[in-house]
Parts: structure tokens; C-alpha cells; sequence
């Protein structure tokens, strides 16, 4: 652990100047000619999503599926299918950055990911060009992973042409917020939005390590020299769910699996009171939680935890043109646990073809099926969770070929 622990603290040392190194020229000039502070607030939220492996380790795995959770007029690295062939530690997901002003201005902006790419994004921005024999592999990637927005428009008084699909995409749900509409002008026109919206995938080591002990516990570890603020165990089976508010993490921590007796509302309630304790406004907190609920207490067991301000700033690296007179940023760790009863559940649903249980486990299935077999100790185990994987990969490039 302490290896592991030195590790991340040499990656984000080494890590924190390059963006600022790498800087585009144009970007570079801008940032020299309006360095002075305006009045622009800005706020946003994002979720880095990670898998424990058995030795608490964030594992590299695959979401085995493409981008299919967004409107089609996002915009996307390569294609929709690029990102699920893409092995990472974390995906970076949603992180949406909302400005407030008190008149109409305009900035630019700059996201860097460290040993990552940015893979979707809204409205157009500029992403550097791809190589895609070099970048797949995101630890000897050559290709810097960023974004840049110019000339971003804020019009707080404007009204909202949003663009829509007809559906009820979770995506949509950002929007619920005051803060200002957007305008970027584009070759094919004017693009409109409330926020900026970006992801992308990382080879980054997070700063949580969880480990299941033999007692029915998580033993929890913190790398990072700042605290993490808060962090919860949740578990859901069916319509039961249970969860454990840590508090404050400093160092280590052992929490016993909840009992599956708690309710939903109560946590929603908890996790925006929290979110609003970390800086975002009551309707940016709303808006996350409601971007993010049928996803963070789906089936299964797993860690939210508030990032360190420090970390995020490191890997994922802001600059906004002029610099803002406030920036809050709150990332939301999401850490998945392979537990028992999660293994017991997937076998099962392999077993008997029950398509309905194995939707629910969606894209961690290769996760959870490598861990299985890395702990299994008979050869006609280890065919049976072969062919079980063999079976998730046929199914994700055959909806590939069809797209």
C-alpha cells in the first residue's frame, strides 16, 4: 500500500504541470493578452467511475458498451463505439461546468486529462487530432486528451434554444439549474446550451482503495495527502438497499456491510445535503443527483466518495479565459465492488440465460468476470467464466457491427 501511495503522489506531481506545457498556442496567447479577473462565477460536477479489484486495486477494465447513453447531438472522439474499446482505471463521466455572470461576457476554456482522452463533448469544441494506433493504449498514448472551448458565450438573460430529442435522456437533466445560457458560433451555426459537457477515459490511479475483508467489511484506504470529505457504502439487492455514511477519511477506515433496511429517499436527501456542503448552489446539487441516481444506487455494492479538490485539479487541469472570480469544483467518486453475493447474482444469471439480471450489471460484466476468474481455483470453473465473458465481448461487438 505504501508503494501504492507513493505512486499516485510522484503520477500527480509529474502530471500537474504538463497541461500547461502542452498548451495550445492560441490558447497560450489568449490567456496572456486577458489574464485579468472577471466577474464570471463557475461551477461544476462530474463522476469518476473505478472497479475494486480483489486486492482493493482500481482494475483496467471495459464498459462493453459505446456511448449510447447520450443525445445524438453530442459529440463524440472518433465514433460512438471508440470509447467502449478503450481500457481505463476511471471513466470520467458528466462533468458539467455552468457559468453565472451579472452581464453578458465571454471566456474561453481549457480542460486537460491526465493519462486520458476526452472522448464527448458539448457544445463544438476543439480536441486534438487522434491517432488511433498510438492513443488506444491510454498509458503509451501520444495524443494529448483535451478540449477547448473558445469564445464561450454567456447570455444570462438569453432565452434557453436548447437542442432536444424527444426522449428523457438523463442528460437533460443538467439543465435544471439558474445558471446562464450558453452560445458557442460554429461553421454550421450557433450552438446552445446551460452548461459545457465533456467525459472522458483515464489510466489515472484514484485516490480510494477498498478491500473486502472476511468479516463482511470494506477496509477503505485514502493515497492522497488531503482528506477525502466524505464516503458512503451502499448495497442494493432487488428493492432492498442499505448504506453507511463514513464522514471524513484521512487515512483508513473498516465499514460493515449495512444492513438492507434503508431508503432511498433518505439517502437522496443525505447525498445533496452533502453536495451543497462542498460548494455546489441546492439546484446544481439537484441536478447532479438526478443526472446520476438510477445509475450510483443501481444493483450492487459500491463506494461514493466526495474527490479531493487537489486531485481534481491535478489530473483534470481548468483554465478559464478571463479567470474567474469563483471556481467550485465537486467530483463524485464512484468505486465498485465485486462482492460475493454480486458474483453469486452474475454466475447465476449466465447459468440460466436471465438476460433481465445481466442488464442490470450492464457494462461492469467483464470486471466482474475477470475478478471471478483471477479467484478461481478449478479449471472447470475457470471454462465456465471464460466462455460467460466470451459471451459479454460476442454480444458487445456484435452491437458494434450493427452500428
Amino acid at each position: 500500500m505504501k508503494l501504492y501511495r507513493f505512486a499516485i503522489i510522484v503520477s500527480l506531481l509529474v502530471v500537474s504541470a504538463a497541461p500547461y506545457l502542452a498548451a495550445p498556442r492560441s490558447f497560450s496567447l489568449l490567456s496572456r493578452v486577458a489574464s485579468h479577473q472577471s466577474r464570471v462565477t463557475a461551477h461544476e460536477w462530474g463522476t469518476f467511475t473505478s472497479i475494486a479489484g480483489p486486492n482493493g486495486l482500481a482494475m483496467d477494465w471495459l464498459p462493453l458498451t459505446g456511448s449510447t447513453d447520450l443525445p445524438p447531438f453530442v459529440e463524440h472522439l472518433q465514433n460512438t463505439d471508440f470509447k467502449g474499446g478503450l481500457r481505463g482505471t476511471i471513466r470520467m463521466e458528466t462533468p458539467v461546468l455552468y457559468f453565472y455572470s451579472p452581464q453578458e461576457t465571454t471566456v474561453s476554456v481549457h480542460v486537460s486529462f491526465s493519462q486520458g482522452l476526452i472522448t464527448e463533448w458539448y457544445p463544438r469544441g476543439d480536441a486534438p487530432t487522434l491517432n488511433p494506433r498510438r492513443d488506444v493504449a491510454l498509458q503509451q498514448k501520444h495524443t494529448e486528451g483535451a478540449i477547448t472551448w473558445n469564445s464561450v458565450q454567456i447570455e444570462p438573460a438569453a432565452p434557453a434554444d436548447l437542442p432536444a430529442d424527444g426522449s428523457s435522456n438523463h442528460y437533460f437533466a443538467a439543465r435544471q439549474t439558474n445558471a446562464a445560457s450558453l452560445t458557442i458560433n460554429t461553421k454550421s451555426g450557433p450552438q446552445h446550451e446551460k452548461f459545457l459537457f465533456y467525459r472522458g477515459v483515464s489510466a489515472i490511479l484514484p485516490p480510494l482503495t477498498a478491500a473486502l475483508s472476511s468479516e463482511n467489511t470494506v477496509q477503505l484506504q485514502n493515497h492522497f495527502p488531503a482528506p477525502i470529505a466524505n464516503a458512503i457504502l451502499f448495497e442494493r439487492r432487488g428493492s432492498k438497499v442499505g448504506y453507511r455514511i463514513l464522514g471524513p477519511l484521512t487515512d483508513q477506515a473498516s465499514l460493515a456491510a449495512p444492513a438492507l433496511e434503508g431508503s432511498l429517499d433518505s439517502l437522496f436527501s443525505d447525498i445533496e445535503g452533502l453536495l451543497i456542503q462542498q460548494g455546489l448552489y441546492a439546484d446544481e446539487a439537484h441536478a447532479m443527483l438526478e443526472t446520476w441516481k438510477n445509475s450510483w444506487f443501481e444493483e450492487g455494492s459500491r463506494i461514493l466518495y466526495i474527490v479531493p479538490r487537489g486531485l481534481v485539479d491535478s489530473v483534470l487541469p481548468l483554465t478559464i479565459t478571463p479567470t474567474p472570480q469563483q471556481v467550485t469544483r465537486v467530483f463524485v467518486g464512484r468505486l465498485e465492488l465485486i462482492t460475493p453475493a454480486t458474483q453469486k447474482s452474475v454466475e447465476s444469471a449466465f447459468a440460466t440465460n436471465d438476460q433481465a439480471t445481466l442488464a442490470k450489471y450492464g457494462r461492469f460484466l467483464d470486471p466482474i468476470l475477470r475478478s471471478m476468474l483471477d479467484s478461481a481455483s478449478d479449471e472447470p470453473t475457470r471454462a465456465r467464466l471464460t466462455a460467460y465473458l466470451d459471451s459479454a465481448f460476442s454480444n458487445f461487438y456484435s452491437h458494434q457491427s450493427q452500428n
